[in-house]
């Protein structure tokens, strides 16, 4: 278990060097004897540093407020560093404490009478503040992991002088996102966006203290940075990152707190697809958004309605008498775009694989490179699901999500197989696919051609049937751009509203 660093004063040192220096001179003959004594002062010393931080951290353990998300899919991060803000702020009390603690017990004084003069020390320093003092005992606590490298934190406890811990908002295989309040924040915000008391909450990711996670994060701090710098007034709806800093091997980043994502609350309404007038405003915004990575030379890579949050999702409940069941509608259908740990650039490294299972693009599974097209197909994929309230490909096995493809969007273009690698998956310019099978069987039940999922004949939903249908081309040369998506006929009545009116306020429903 990591435990907090040890700082050791340079003049600690300089009196050991001068008192071996004092016995080479004196006693040459006990050269290596002085070497051994030194080495015991040493250990005796950095005994008496893990008790005294034993001894600070003797405070009743407080219950964590948890909740686990149900996620069928955690993507890795990357990215490791150090905070922007760092200077004096992250000079914290653990520093100065240990500084001048070795700088005030010199190596001859025995551990009973360190361990006295440093209780009465403290005793003063109560005395002085009781805010400083109760800071002092959040973070003099020793940090510690668990098992799996998440950091072990409690409800109240306080990161960098700044953060202080409210609640865990949802936790995967990265790390844990907790929502806290950001006392420093509030110093900085104008007086009339100011909170009425504390500072500004926000969601705050936690990194493991596992070495591929935080180089995870790593890149996607890099990312989040360029996105911050190319729209500052966070107008493309991708989610804003505040703030990142190291925080004992755990990479944090602080970002806007929004509500849930649209899958979580897909799920918790019992699957129940949202309303085509819903589908819409989501759909636009989803293109908006992706649309600006794309013009940054930008691919998301995971795209999929878990990483899609509404800014708020509150929601009103209505009674279904027909089909006797609550329904829930969500107030207002504002999104953002976020998960940037596997966003990619055009100029670095393409991996051969990307994307969640569900989303994945065919050029992808083919394996005959990627670019931004793959997005473009999870997006399809992703619209459909908001409107039926299920996934389009439910498979976790390439050949059958091949079959699946075929089975709903017709077969795949002979260029593609002829180009592509996985030959294994396919018999004389066909796909290898018995239908007679157990999953032959399956396919043929479950997927059917695309038009056939129409929950209705009216015009706006044939257009947006047509706009997924260009989405989900196979090949991603022929494949709609989010910009031609933009100007697709589904999208007509929300660009002919004002600017000012686009409040994507579900409450609106100009679909009727």
């Amino acid at each position: 278990m990591p435990h907090p660093r040890r700082y050791h004063s340079s003049e600690r040192g300089s009196r050991g060097s001068y008192h071996e220096h004092y016995r080479s001179r004196k006693h040459k003959r006990r050269r290596s004897r002085s070497w051994s004594s030194s080495s015991d002062r040493t250990r005796r010393h950095r005994r008496e540093d893990s008790y005294h931080v034993r001894s600070r951290s003797s405070y009743e353990d407080r219950s964590s407020d948890r909740r686990a998300y149900d996620r069928r899919y955690c993507s890795s991060y990357r990215r490791n560093g150090y905070s922007r803000d760092r200077g004096e702020a992250c000079c914290d009390a653990d520093y100065r404490h240990s500084c001048e603690y070795h700088r005030e017990n010199s190596s001859y004084r025995s551990q009973r009478s360190s361990r006295r003069k440093h209780r009465r020390r403290r005793r003063r320093s109560r005395t002085f503040s009781r805010s400083s003092s109760q800071h002092s005992s959040r973070r003099a606590k020793s940090v510690e992991d668990d098992a799996e490298g998440h950091l072990i934190y409690h409800v109240g406890d306080w990161l960098q002088e700044r953060y202080e811990i409210v609640s865990t908002l949802g936790e995967g295989t990265f790390g844990r996102v907790v929502q806290c309040v950001d006392h420093r924040r509030y110093l900085s915000a104008p007086p009339y966006s100011r909170p009425a008391r504390g500072g500004a909450r926000v969601a705050l990711k936690i990194i493991k203290n596992v070495e591929k996670y935080k180089e995870a994060a790593r890149l996607e701090i890099n990312v989040l940075e360029k996105i911050n710098e190319k729209d500052p007034d966070n107008k493309n709806l991708c989610v804003q990152m505040f703030d990142w800093f190291d925080y004992h091997g755990h990479m944090c980043i602080s970002f806007e707190l929004l509500g849930l994502s649209t899958f979580d609350f897909l799920k918790d309404n019992n699957y129940l697809p949202y309303p085509i007038h819903q589908v819409r405003h989501m759909a636009f915004q989803l293109c908006q958004a992706v649309k600006f990575l794309h013009d940054n030379k930008l691919t998301h890579t995971d795209l999929k309605p878990e990483n899609i949050l509404f800014v708020n999702s509150d929601y009103e409940l209505t009674y279904n008498l027909e089909k006797k069941r609550d329904e829930r509608s969500v107030k207002s259908t504002a999104v953002r775009v976020v998960d940037f740990g596997s966003a990619t650039f055009d100029h670095e490294h393409h991996s051969t694989i990307v994307s969640t299972r569900h989303y994945r693009a065919p050029e992808v599974i083919l394996e005959l490179g990627w670019s931004q097209p793959c997005d473009v197909w999870s997006i399809g994929c992703i619209i459909f699901e908001y409107y039926v309230g299920f996934t389009l490909f439910q498979t976790h096995d390439n050949r059958e999500h091949l079959a699946m493809m075929e089975r709903i969007l017709g077969p795949i273009p002979s260029r593609m197989i002829r180009k592509t690698r996985k030959q294994k998956y396919f018999y004389r310019g066909r796909l290898d696919w018995d239908e007679n099978t157990s999953a032959g069987r399956y396919v043929r039940e479950n997927c059917k051609p695309l038009r056939r999922y129409l929950t209705s004949e009216a015009e706006e939903h044939h257009q947006l049937f047509d706009l997924i249908e260009s989405m989900l081309e196979y090949e991603p040369a022929k494949r709609l751009t989010l910009g031609e998506a933009l100007q697709h006929p589904f999208f007509t009545r929300l660009r002919a509203e004002p600017p000012n009116a686009k409040l994507w306020d579900s409450s609106r429903d100009i679909s009727r």
